[in-house]
């Protein structure tokens, strides 16, 4: 997946969603643009590694403003935090793996959004379809193997 381009410059970006360039949100998008997929806490410790000291309230709101104007994508996977992405409007969707929560881009099987169409859409107006495909990332299902090879009784199931 290319990088180029001034699409990753974040002071174009700001300007361009009508946003102020302050220096929380140009580390916040830096952060996000180096670690798709981070918490608001990988977040926010990155953004301070970058310009000192910002609260992670700072860093909520200028997640939340970058979402708000399409700059960020949300993602929450069912029962962990939610993830932060610079990839936005092209649809795609995510493998998320129940073991260590690490978080993938799938591209969609069609392409053009939405990609999937329910069969009723209730009247709704339907602009975007999310999937999370879930399971076992490659390093959690080694780390699975390792220890049913190890283990000599069977699991007992209540």
């Amino acid at each position: 997946m290319g990088h180029g381009g001034s699409h990753l410059d974040p002071r174009a970006q700001l300007r361009a969603a009508g946003l102020r360039v302050t220096a929380p949100r140009v580390a916040v998008l830096n952060a996000v643009a180096a670690q798709p997929h981070s918490d608001v806490e990988r977040v926010a410790a990155d953004a301070r590694r970058e310009i000192g000291s910002v609260s992670t309230q700072a860093v909520y709101d200028v997640l939340k403003a970058c979402v708000a104007a399409g700059i960020l994508r949300r993602i929450e996977p069912a029962g962990s935090p939610a993830r932060f992405e610079t990839r936005t409007g092209d649809n795609h969707h995510h493998l998320v793996c129940r073991g260590c929560g690490a978080v993938f881009d799938a591209d969609c099987v069609v392409g053009r959004a939405p990609c999937l169409q329910p069969s009723d859409t209730h009247g709704f107006a339907i602009d975007e379809a999310e999937v999370v495909f879930w399971g076992s990332c490659p390093q959690c299902q080694a780390a699975a193997s390792e220890k049913s090879s190890q283990a000599h009784e069977p699991e007992g199931r209540p």
